[in-house]
């Protein structure tokens, strides 16, 4: 049976889906899994004779936080070559690079082997991991939105973000079943070195799916064409990081902080922590995708001023929930299971959002920065940021406080729409091969 040309285009985006997608679902199970076995980590690598646990995780938060200040730098160089000798070489470095940082952190000897070179080994592999971390969103985000059918960015783009939740569902799911079959004594021996041994073979098989991928049509059709001005990207990028300020700092400290919140401030063990991530981490993923959807039909602004909105006024409640002892359980897990589920809201509509926003000559840079920026300060610097600030006034709301700021800023920046940014008018982000849409993401 011949394949007609609408077959074949669907073939294409249902393969560029799946291969741009499958390596952020990877990078952020290993982001996962470095934050749910922070403590871990922390009295392995950061804990020299004398030292208290609260410093030693202050430093493991503070490797988490320098593999995130590594990501523009990654943006930046990734995204450079990203738009000029396309996306697939590019997504298929970077991959390798992910899964051989992270594999090699299960391999890493401890400080009771080596001494003070063990962090230091741990910083350099967090470096290249946030490297090739910084080169990926933007590489993905553009090979799913030029090659999402029209009128369905919002949907393709979703997905991104979608493989965000099953990466820190997959990584909260390995280090839950590691918890259950062994005992404590044998998960901080050798036990935690299972799960980052495990991204080998996905990394393996994300490599294949890319080595089979085709550049998009996008990118052939205009890479000779002109860029706009610097300073109009350099406006669209901080306006980007600005819109997904909130989604990257409520979306840490409620799906990757709680575990060591909830063990260090409320006394939770470690057991319980992480179901209750695994529930944060759940409704995060069942909102994401129809968010997307929705927003092809709403508007991306619409959509993701509705989640900052609402993070702004339940933070403090639902963390007030948390500290009740008198609250049950049930409502707990209700509770946390809401706060993953309004962050979706934002990751939904996120990724196409920020695509539209630049055009196709500066797309894998510009929306990889602004992304990459973002999380840099807001994500990489929530667990350091919440456990110092906590030690220091000893309130115990401070995690609310930090996602509902953030995620005030975020509602100022959606509402916010100037007209001088290259992608966020009619027709501007999308390349030949889709539809034109209103400023808002809405199909035209």
């Amino acid at each position: 049976m011949t394949l007609t040309f609408q077959d074949r285009g669907a073939a294409r985006s249902r393969k560029a889906l799946v291969a741009g997608s499958v390596g952020n679902l990877i990078e952020w199970y290993e982001f996962g899994v470095y934050g749910y076995f922070a403590t871990i980590i922390a009295a392995r690598f950061f804990t020299p004779e004398g030292g208290t646990e609260v410093e030693a995780l202050v430093k493991t938060y503070a490797s988490f936080a320098l593999a995130f200040f590594f990501r523009p730098v990654g943006a930046a160089l990734f995204g450079r070559l990203g738009d000029r000798i396309g996306r697939r070489p590019v997504l298929i470095l970077v991959i390798t690079l992910m899964t051989g940082a992270t594999t090699l952190i299960g391999a890493l000897p401890t400080y009771d082997s080596v001494g003070a070179l063990a962090p230091w080994l741990l910083t350099l592999l967090r470096v290249l991991q946030g490297l090739s971390a910084g080169g990926e969103f933007g590489g993905a985000v553009s090979v799913m939105t030029e090659f999402a059918p029209p009128g369905r960015r919002g949907l393709y783009g979703s997905w991104q973000s979608f493989t965000v939740a099953l990466g820190l569902l997959g990584g909260a799911g390995v280090a839950a079943l590691l918890a259950t079959m062994l005992s404590e004594e044998q998960l901080g021996d050798w036990g935690w070195r299972l799960p980052f041994l495990l991204t080998l073979p996905l990394g393996l098989g994300a490599l294949w799916l890319r080595l089979r991928l085709e550049e998009t049509p996008a990118f052939r059709e205009e890479r000779q064409a002109g860029r706009p001005p610097v300073r109009e990207v350099a406006g669209a990028i901080a306006l980007g990081a600005g819109r997904i300020m909130g989604w990257a700092a409520a979306g840490y400290t409620f799906l990757v902080v709680l575990p060591s919140y909830l063990q260090s401030t409320l006394d939770a063990t470690f057991q319980q922590a992480l179901i209750a991530t695994v529930l944060a981490n759940f409704g995060f993923a069942v909102t994401i995708v129809p968010a997307g959807w929705l927003s092809d039909r709403f508007g991306r602004r619409a959509v993701m001023l509705t989640g900052a909105v609402l993070v702004v006024v339940l933070a403090v409640p639902l963390l007030n929930l948390l500290q009740d002892p008198g609250v049950s359980l049930t409502v707990k897990g209700a509770a946390v299971w809401g706060a993953g589920a309004v962050v979706g809201l934002m990751a939904g509509p996120g990724p196409a959002m920020l695509a539209e926003l630049f055009p196709t000559q500066v797309r894998y840079t510009g929306l990889g920065l602004a992304y990459a920026l973002s999380n840099a300060v807001f994500s990489g610097c929530a667990g350091l940021i919440i456990t110092e600030t906590i030690e220091r006034t000893g309130s115990v709301d401070i995690p609310a406080y930090y996602a509902g700021a953030t995620c005030a800023v975020s509602v100022l920046a959606l509402a916010w729409a100037p007209k001088k940014v290259p992608g966020d008018r009619p027709g501007a982000a999308t390349g030949a091969s889709a539809a034109a849409h209103d400023s808002e993401g809405r199909a035209s």
